[in-house]
């Protein structure tokens, strides 16, 4: 996906080496040229250092999310798990920008990967009673709404409604002690 780009990059390179060389030997090139190719190349080359090392925006397809269970909330963190509950809908602008911002990012999913750790979602694009009872329970009152629970903090952790990635690293530090 980057070999194009990498290649093209390559390219400037050694024409902007050219130039040099041919500058050196007496050649009229203007040394405006030289420096803007030279910006370009270095532009060019934080641009595609950025996408060759960047993180795997796909990652999160490998996750598998449970239906919300909240019967299973309590015994599962008894048993010593982490549950993550994200509670969402497809016409919350915010819970998008939720997942893009962190459920979908590469360092979450990894960190939601371990084996002690269960990811629940509820979804409330259509009526759900199960979901709205579990969010009244929690005193919770629309979407986005995201909970942790596990073994050191069994009544959970609510994380605001505006998440950031460190929200939740911190909320499964905490409920994991």
């Amino acid at each position: 996906m980057t070999i194009v780009p990498t290649l093209l990059l390559i390219l400037l390179f050694i024409a902007i080496a050219g130039l040099i060389i041919a500058k050196l030997k007496g050649k009229k090139i203007p040394f405006a040229v030289i420096i803007l190719l030279s910006f370009f190349a270095l532009c060019m080359a934080a641009i595609v250092a950025f996408v060759k090392n960047g993180e795997d925006y796909s990652a999160y397809q490998q996750q598998t999310w449970q239906s919300l269970s909240p019967e299973q909330i309590q015994p599962l963190v008894a048993q010593g798990y982490t549950v993550v509950v994200d509670i969402k809908a497809d016409w919350c602008l915010p819970c998008r920008t939720n997942e893009a911002n962190v459920w979908h990012r590469e360092p979450i999913v990894d960190a939601l990967s371990a084996d002690n750790i269960v990811l629940m979602r509820g979804d409330l694009s259509q009526p759900n009673a199960l979901v709205e009872q579990y969010l009244q329970s929690e005193q919770g009152y629309g979407t986005p709404f995201n909970m942790i629970y596990g073994p050191a903090r069994p009544k959970g952790i609510k994380l605001p409604q505006q998440l950031e990635m460190t929200h939740v690293y911190d909320a499964i530090n905490a409920v994991s002690r």
